[in-house]
């Protein structure tokens, strides 16, 4: 594990950003700060709960004790084992991490997409990495995650060292399908939504059961909260399955935020496709093509 770990001192002198993303390297390298802000934060911090699906409001907080429902998160905590998990990483280690964005570094296994064009080439693409084989198939185990075929898997690694973050963001949905699927390991770290949508979330008491053994028993609401004031945080311990459906991928933001990261961090994130890739949809035999592509499980990264 603290082989897998171990950063180079190379990885901690090289720099990926472009345009306005920055990270440690790069800030430290130009001297000052930013020349430019930072999104404010926001105002009022919600907890995600994954017994009651409820985002409740945090702690000495003035929504205290307030929550609103917030559907679409599934979280599975030790998906995979600690000795998986020192393997897995062990083995995306032997392949080249390229430089990305805000102090990360990425493997991409799956077909080159221009989302802007809407176009994409499958020249390259040989599948998912022959160690993924385990962990797709497990994930159909699960409730929710029936029938669940990604075609594209992205690693992305963290380190504080770098200063690593990924800004909020909504993942695209002409390509990628409803379910987004992230295994995170090495170390715990928080996935932070917001939407800018206008007007209020309306709150209740925050419930102290699951939603299921509520019935009528929830208090009508009696406050609420602006929505681009609020960020919910989900927390994501290590070896932990998270997938996002529905608002949650669709309509909320996600982002980590560089405070988040304190060790290093591998975030393994499937996608499936989107309808229209399916059976039926436009572009069905393309589809097809990259299901076949990426079940040979004769992957490396693009």
């Amino acid at each position: 594990m603290a082989a897998a770990a171990a950063e180079t001192p190379e990885v901690l002198r090289e720099c990926g950003c472009k345009g306005i993303r920055t990270c440690l390297i790069c800030e430290r390298q130009r001297g000052g700060d930013p020349p430019w802000e930072l999104p404010p934060a926001k105002t009022y911090r919600f907890i995600y709960c994954s017994d009651t699906g409820w985002a409740v409001g945090a702690e000495e907080s003035d929504f205290e004790g307030w929550a609103f429902p917030f559907p679409g998160v599934m979280l599975i905590e030790d998906f995979v084992t600690q000795e998986e998990e020192a393997e897995l990483v062990r083995l995306m280690d032997r392949d080249p991490w390229k430089l990305s964005q805000s102090g990360r570094r990425k493997q991409d296994y799956g077909p080159k997409v221009n989302f802007r064009k809407q176009k994409l080439k499958t020249e390259g693409f040989c599948g998912l990495p022959s160690f993924s084989r385990e962990v797709v198939r497990r994930m159909s185990l699960y409730p929710g995650l029936e029938g669940f075929r990604p075609v594209e898997q992205c690693n992305l690694d963290y380190c504080p060292e770098r200063g690593s973050a990924i800004d909020p963001h909504l993942d695209d949905a002409w390509l990628w399908g409803e379910r987004l699927v992230s295994l995170n390991l090495l170390s715990p770290t928080v996935l932070s939504m917001c939407r800018e949508a206008p007007g209020s979330l309306l709150l209740c008491s925050a419930p102290l059961a699951a939603p299921e053994a509520l019935v009528d028993s929830v208090i009508a609401p009696s406050r609420s909260v602006l929505c681009q004031e609020v960020e919910v945080a989900i927390p994501l311990p290590a070896r932990s399955l998270l997938v996002l459906t529905g608002a949650a991928r669709h309509q909320w933001k996600h982002a980590i935020h560089r405070r988040h990261i304190e060790a290093r961090r591998v975030c393994v994130t499937f996608r499936e496709l989107s309808a229209e890739f399916g059976p039926g949809g436009g572009q069905q035999e393309l589809g097809q093509e990259l299901l076949r592509i990426a079940f040979s499980f004769q992957g490396r990264p693009v």
